[in-house]
């Protein structure tokens, strides 16, 4: 029940059965997690009348393009929420289409807002597994540039202030094997493709990343899942942390037990 997110404290999937509970706490537990829409993998990790926190499969954009408005994880959630009768939902955070795990979106534009604000000031707690490339051998780092988007619309780092947008990434290996490395990346900033031009600049492509420089894939998809998101409810202020298991396909690279910090 424990590895299937059956069960919620306060909101949060619980994943260790020793894990102390206090008064006030609301323990859940659920016959299976909730799942909308024709795509499987999205999954609704809460929901009330103000924010909507849900996990993203990999492979499905977060917002709508020019060039595909329907499968995105916003429009399924758009439709969820109309089905039932209630107003819109608004973006306020984004995953790349091939990268996996959990977004908060807003369920009024007050809450949009207040979220958006928390984001500008780095109140948000972003935390990822990436698997890259090679062996990392600095334990723990943290990697500042300035990135910009170059003529093909990849990220880079540049010394060019009036371009360049401030970046800020820090990581700690959690298991070495001979020709990988799993990482925890936590965000100070949110610049798109941040972590994957970071490491990638560091030496240390993502898995599966070729846009980046990456030559293996023994994952079969994107080496980067958000594990781990942390922010204050956008109204009561109440703090709330949402984290998830690994997906099936990065087991095999991460600890046995990984550790949240």
């Amino acid at each position: 029940m424990l590895r299937q997110e059956r069960v919620r404290v306060n909101g949060a999937a619980c994943r260790l059965p020793g894990e102390t509970v206090q008064p006030g706490d609301v323990v859940e537990v659920s016959e299976r997690a909730r799942r909308i829409g024709q795509l499987a993998g999205i999954d609704i990790l809460f929901e009330d009348d103000h924010i909507l926190v849900v996990r993203k499969p990999v492979g499905l954009l977060s917002v709508s393009t020019a060039h595909e408005k329907e499968r995105t994880l916003s429009a399924c959630l758009r439709a969820y929420v109309r089905a039932k009768g209630r107003r819109d939902i608004f973006v306020v955070h984004r995953l790349d289409k091939f990268a996996s795990g959990i977004l908060v979106f807003a369920r009024t534009e007050a809450a949009r807002e207040k979220l958006r604000a928390s984001f500008r000031r780095h109140d948000v707690q972003r935390k990822y597994w990436a698997i890259v490339e090679d062996y990392v051998a600095t334990d723990a780092g943290t990697i500042r540039s300035r990135l910009a988007e170059d003529r093909s619309l990849r990220m880079r780092s540049t010394t060019d202030v009036t371009r360049g947008k401030h970046a800020v990434t820090h990581f700690r290996v959690l298991r070495r094997l001979s020709n990988l490395t799993a990482l925890e990346v936590t965000l100070e900033t949110g610049r798109k493709n941040q972590i994957r031009a970071h490491l990638s600049e560091m030496g240390h492509p993502i898995v599966g990343d070729r846009a980046y420089g990456s030559t293996v894939d023994p994952l079969g998809r994107l080496g980067l899942h958000a594990f781990s998101l942390g922010f204050r409810h956008p109204m009561d202020g109440s703090p709330m942390t949402f984290s998830t298991s690994p997906p099936p396909e990065f087991a095999p690279y991460l600890p046995e037990e990984p550790k949240f910090s």
